[in-house]
């Protein structure tokens, strides 16, 4: 994750009303969706409002589900106190995290999480990681937790082209995606855990050709922007997330 264009992470209230939409049942699997919110060089962020729609827009394949939201500060503390104790709280099956590639123009489905803090770069409230290691003596690699192809299929079937990688950077993103693949290898931990770069708006491709912030649908309806088309696109990823046994 590095300097990006985008939506604003909503107030902390708001972050908590996020989280508290759907009402818990035992019935229903939990999904936790995770954004960031602003950092150094970047006023704001655009998964932060995706993150919002996810779970507001409330897709019909979703109904039956419980989806919890959820924007991090982007800051190393805050990620080391929020996520253990979301995971705590909700109990999530699948955790699906946003970032924002800045210098990216099509989703990116991360393949692995990287054993990598950047020293160089502050996080939003100052703080520089004084350790190049986020776990010394572990492997630099840790693959993601979920079905790939059907994942990728899932975003084309959604109207993106996604990109396959294998580097997530070593700024918070990363470090969120390892964190929580730790908690994925706890007992009871969640089954699935995917984390997905977003380009920032103005530079998502119209099927991976050309930059295209909004394209009018039929009959002249209202036109369709970048940020509509990524949370269709997502709504179609948690879908086949919860297909996978």
């Amino acid at each position: 994750m590095g300097p990006g264009l985008g939506a604003d992470a909503p107030p902390r209230n708001d972050r908590a009303n996020i989280a508290r939409s759907i009402p818990r049942e035992a019935e229903m699997t939990t999904l936790l969706i995770t954004g960031f919110g602003r950092f150094p060089g970047a006023p704001s962020n655009p998964t932060a409002a995706i993150v919002r729609d996810l779970i507001r827009r409330r897709r019909p394949a979703l109904a039956a589900h419980r989806l919890v939201g959820h924007v991090f500060e982007t800051c190393w503390e805050a990620v080391d106190r929020d996520l253990p104790m979301l995971v705590d709280r909700e109990r999530p099956e699948i955790v699906v995290l946003l970032g924002v590639a800045t210098r990216a123009d099509r989703v990116r489905l991360e393949l692995v999480a990287r054993n990598r803090r950047t020293i160089l770069f502050p996080d939003a409230g100052g703080a520089r990681s004084d350790v190049i290691r986020i776990a010394p003596g572990a492997p630099f690699f840790r693959p993601g937790r979920f079905p790939v192809a059907r994942l990728a299929a899932a975003l084309r079937r959604g109207g993106l082209v996604p990109a396959l990688s294998r580097n997530a950077g070593g700024y918070l993103c990363n470090y969120a995606y390892w964190r929580a693949l730790d908690a994925a290898q706890v007992p009871g931990g969640p089954r699935l855990v995917v984390f997905v770069h977003v380009p920032p708006l103005h530079r998502l491709r119209d099927g991976g050709r050309s930059p295209s912030p909004t394209s009018r649908r039929p009959a002249g309806r209202r036109l369709v922007t970048a940020h509509d088309r990524l949370v269709t696109g997502l709504e179609h990823l948690l879908v086949a997330a919860l297909a996978h046994p």
